[in-house]
């Protein structure tokens, strides 16, 4: 089947066709980036392969069936409808040709005069992708959901279960990664095991699942200060997780995942280890760093590539000295609104010298009920006032009424009733995890 060119041309008030840009990418860099461009006269194609945009921090929440995957994500569409010089196109990007100047998805082929490449990052499995199989990431709602479908059928097929050794394989969770990922997961499932689900059971009791949390470096969160590190294991421990540091995980497979030349039978991993950048450098030639992100000029342009921009997680941005600008939410949106303006100041004849600059909001992770590390730049909490603090934040950032609203609904109802109304098992699962 072949594709088609879209034609749509529009023109500003001199008569002028005005300038196209494609944004790929439906993320916090790429909608920030359209958002800034709202009053411009430029077309802005969108072009994402999901119909919707995910607010990745709560996908955790969704993973532990304290929040519905609607609760996260909104449609792009919706998002942009009040931006009539804004198309969105749920798509497929298969090639670019930055000498035609050309987008190529899977239906159309689509013309652009500037390019903003927003497209993200997925799992790493440190050269093992057969890893993935067994232990899922978190990076989409498909994500969240799977891996709340595997948590979920853990505990009824213990509840199945007649051979006590496999009873206890399958009320054994391993998270690989202690960065803020693994830290909620663990502190989460952990308040599923011995809050939420023991009045649902007869044959097995929730509350002696294990759960271990397996870091490689030495400590947890190691983006934080070492005080700060120390409370989130602390606390984790308390709530009964299990906290192996300085342990690389050398195998994993549907019976568990070797530590140290030890097998940890587990039925359930989830792997929060590591992302490597999306594809997107490959497709325009550029040069990346180890971790597939492209190297970019001071203004987010590609060298060689004047009127091609890359933003979030492909990007590598330098920030501090041997620290490059990390893979944040707030970066992206930073990004985006950077790129979006660096566009609109060029359409008006204008240059822009003022090259990017990363402002750092802070750190801050939850742990589990009441309990948080915020480390912001004249501020770090802990305890119950981290976790209102974070709490707050998270609401906020939310996109819509409805959703503030109802996830703040969510957490008070958990908070007095520890109970999660998300507990849907949809899908099937792979017979190896039988």
């Amino acid at each position: 089947m072949g594709t088609a060119t879209t034609d749509i041309v529009r023109e500003d008030a001199r008569g002028n066709a005005r300038p196209r840009v494609v944004i790929i990418g439906g993320g916090f860099g790429g909608i920030e980036a359209a958002k800034t461009l709202r009053t411009v006269a430029v077309d802005v194609t969108v072009i994402d392969r999901h119909n919707h945009h995910c607010f990745q921090p709560l996908l955790y929440q969704v993973a532990t069936a304290a929040l519905s995957p609607a609760d996260v994500a909104w449609p792009i569409r919706h998002m942009l409808a009040r931006q009539r010089n804004t198309t969105v196109l749920m798509g497929e990007v298969r090639s670019i040709d930055t000498q035609l100047r050309v987008v190529q998805t899977a239906e159309l082929t689509v013309p652009y005069d500037y390019l903003v490449l927003a497209t993200g990052a997925t799992h790493s499995y440190l050269g093992h992708d057969e890893w993935e199989a067994v232990a899922p990431g978190l990076k989409g709602i498909d994500d969240a959901t799977r891996t709340r479908r595997r948590i979920l059928i853990a505990f009824e097929r213990a509840e199945l279960a007649d051979d006590e050794i496999e009873r206890q394989r399958l009320l054994t969770f391993v998270i690989v990664g202690g960065g803020p990922t693994g830290v909620e997961m663990a502190g989460a499932i952990a308040e599923v095991a011995r809050q939420t689900l023991p009045p649902d059971f007869r044959r097995i009791d929730p509350r002696t699942a294990r759960i271990l949390l397996i870091e490689a470096g030495p400590r947890l969160l190691p983006a934080l200060s070492e005080p700060l590190s120390a409370y989130a294991q602390r606390t984790l421990t308390r709530m009964g997780v299990e906290v192996l540091t300085s342990s690389a995980v050398t195998e994993c497979h549907a019976q568990g995942v070797e530590v140290r030349g030890n097998l940890i039978a587990a039925g359930t991993i989830i792997w929060a280890a590591g992302v490597v950048a999306s594809p997107a450098a490959s497709w325009i030639g550029a040069a990346r760093d180890k971790a597939g992100r492209a190297v970019v000029n001071p203004d987010l342009s590609v060298p060689g590539l004047p009127d091609v921009f890359i933003v979030g997680d492909a990007a590598a941005v330098n920030w501090r000295t041997h620290q490059l600008v990390p893979g944040l939410a707030s970066a992206a949106k930073q990004m985006g609104r950077y790129v979006g303006e660096v566009i609109a100041t060029r359409i008006r004849g204008s240059s822009h010298s003022r090259p990017f600059r990363y402002r750092h909001q802070g750190d801050l992770a939850t742990i589990g009920r009441r309990a948080a590390v915020v480390n912001l730049k004249h501020l770090h909490l802990t305890g119950a006032l981290g976790w209102l603090f974070w709490s707050v934040v998270h609401i906020y950032f939310l996109i819509g009424a409805r959703s503030r609203f109802a996830v703040a609904f969510s957490w008070a109802w958990q908070y007095v009733t520890f109970q999660r109304g998300a507990r849907l098992i949809t899908g099937t699962e792979p017979s190896q995890h039988r």
